[in-house]
């Protein structure tokens, strides 16, 4: 299939990618859209995780209100230069996060954030729940293991399906970003007050 300068466009409009990786991917997948994108979206991971250890010390604090003032959001999210904490992409990417973060109260940024005391703390009780179900104990112990991805989905801000496409993860929807952007980007810490909560 011949690679026309529309198809590329089409990719190009679909990914956020740039032009030549919109042509490069067609070209890997014989011209085929879906395949094409594909590429681009596992090639995006691979620039995201060499990135990830670039140092983030630029960026934004986004202040969202909700619910009439009911609801309050402060996030911290970092990039590496100004240059890209001014982008529209960037902003939007900002604005997002504390918009998800006001419907679906995530309590973690990370995983590596959890006390391991709140770890063990939720695996026992869970291995208790499934014992007091009549599982044995080893089955429990699997039970229990499948209740934490759970609890991390719950809890844990970058395990989270994002609020506006539950087919991507929080950090899948960063990673995206830092792929199209070609930055760092890091959700720092975030704060989350609703009227009448301790």
């Amino acid at each position: 299939m011949a690679i026309t300068a529309e198809l590329i466009k089409q990719l190009r409009e679909q990914t956020g990618a740039g032009m030549m990786e919109c042509k490069k991917a067609l070209e890997q997948s014989g011209g085929d859209m879906a395949k094409a994108a594909e590429w681009l979206r596992e090639r995006g991971l691979a620039i995201a995780a060499k990135k990830a250890s670039r140092e983030a010390r630029e960026g934004m604090i986004e202040v969202y209100s909700h619910a009439g003032g009911r609801l309050g959001v402060m996030v911290e999210v970092n990039c590496e230069t100004d240059f890209v904490a001014r982008m529209p992409e960037f902003r939007e990417l900002v604005h997002d996060l504390a918009l998800h973060i006001a419907s679906n109260a995530p309590t973690y940024v990370r995983k590596e954030d959890i006390p391991e005391t709140v770890i063990n703390e939720q695996m026992e009780r869970f291995k208790a729940e499934a014992i007091a179900e009549g599982k044995k104990p080893e089955i429990a112990e699997r039970i229990a293991a499948g209740r934490m991805e759970k609890f991390y989905q719950d809890h844990v801000l970058l395990e989270q399906p994002f609020v506006k496409d539950d087919k991507l993860k929080v950090k899948d929807l960063i990673n995206n970003a830092i792929a199209k952007i070609g930055e760092n980007i890091v959700v720092r810490r975030f704060v989350r007050y609703q009227l009448g909560e301790e």
